[in-house]
């Protein structure tokens, strides 16, 4: 009889957590203290001046990408980085794929990209 009490305690137990969990999801005040918690937690890093200096700093590969085909298009791409999907049928979506799965391209790829700022910033 003793254990069946120990159960029936823990069933209330869970059955009040349950209901103080439901209380907090339906209370649309408690929501708002927990959301200003979390954004309070939430406070986002300073970037450091390395980062800033860094020409990838919050440049998206497809935004690499889309820079160099409309500065140079994709037949120059190709002659620079000799991969299929610049020469053949050349598709962002296909070029993007690999050079996601393939550092030595990608690598490729960044330093044409720094060239084209190199020459944006000193033209001839």
């Amino acid at each position: 009889m003793h254990i069946k009490t120990n159960h029936q305690n823990e069933s209330t137990d869970k059955k009040n957590q349950s209901d103080q969990l439901l209380d907090t999801v339906s209370n649309p005040e408690m929501n708002e203290e927990l959301n200003e918690d979390k954004l309070v937690k939430r406070k986002r890093k300073q970037a450091t001046e390395e980062q800033l200096n860094n020409p990838f700093h919050g440049v998206k590969l497809v935004q690499v990408l889309e820079r160099l085909v409309a500065h140079y298009g994709w037949e120059y791409l190709g002659e620079r980085v000799n991969i299929r999907c610049f020469n053949n049928n050349p598709t962002m979506k296909s070029s993007l794929g690999f050079l996601r799965r393939t550092a030595w391209a990608r690598e490729h790829v960044e330093d044409v990209y720094l060239d084209m700022l190199e020459e944006k910033i000193a033209p001839n």
